[in-house]
């Protein structure tokens, strides 16, 4: 399964989510969206203005979403 977090720094929310898929042994790809104008540009077509931004195959989200995560695992 290919999961990408787009986060930045210093975001609560992304440490949040990036800690419970590594605790659900879940890989995924970090993006820092301060570093990378075009996943900025890709997460901001989609309509969202917060981080973190999951994208899995069949799903995406923003915030920290125990709930959503564990249905990864």
């Amino acid at each position: 399964m290919s999961i990408t977090v787009y986060s930045k720094p210093a975001c609560v929310q992304c440490t949040a989510t990036t800690r419970a898929l590594a605790a659900k042994g879940l890989d995924f790809d970090l993006i820092d969206l301060t570093e990378d104008d075009a996943a900025l540009a890709r997460v901001t077509e989609l309509g969202y203005r917060q981080a973190p931004v999951v994208m899995t195959a069949d799903d995406h989200w923003a915030g920290f979403r125990p709930d959503k995560i564990a249905a990864l695992a």
